[in-house]
């Protein structure tokens, strides 16, 4: 089993196993694949550990993955946030940032829903 970029990858073709690594989606994958010359058909468990090797410099070298892009993603949403912009509110109120309706719908980011009694006339 190969691991790169702290992730055990699972035994199926090279460019589907690649997208486990966070930041890398298909797209990239074969990308990757294509450069190192690494055949996107094949099996992990086929590859040489010289491809292997390969891999892993490639993406350690030039795609930000795993902790480094996370980080660098709760630094933007913190950035908008500390700025005050109307992203930045939404983020800090858990509501959805790009537009989406609230009246119905939104349950993901407003969470699970809370009853508001009537008032009495």
């Amino acid at each position: 089993m190969a691991r790169i970029a702290g992730i055990d990858l699972p035994n199926k073709h090279a460019d589907i196993a690649l997208t486990y690594i966070f930041g890398i989606g298909r797209t990239s994958a074969r990308q990757i694949c294509e450069k190192t010359g690494v055949n996107p058909e094949s099996r992990i468990s086929d590859l040489s550990t010289e491809e292997v090797n390969e891999l892993r410099k490639l993406i350690e070298n030039d795609y930000k993955v795993e902790g480094r892009l996370r980080s660098e993603m709760a630094l933007n949403i913190k950035r908008l946030m500390d700025i005050g912009c109307y992203r930045g509110l939404r983020h800090r109120k858990g509501l959805p940032v790009r537009g989406q309706r609230t009246k119905t719908n939104a349950r993901t980011r407003k969470g699970k829903a809370k009853t508001v009694a009537k008032k009495k006339k």
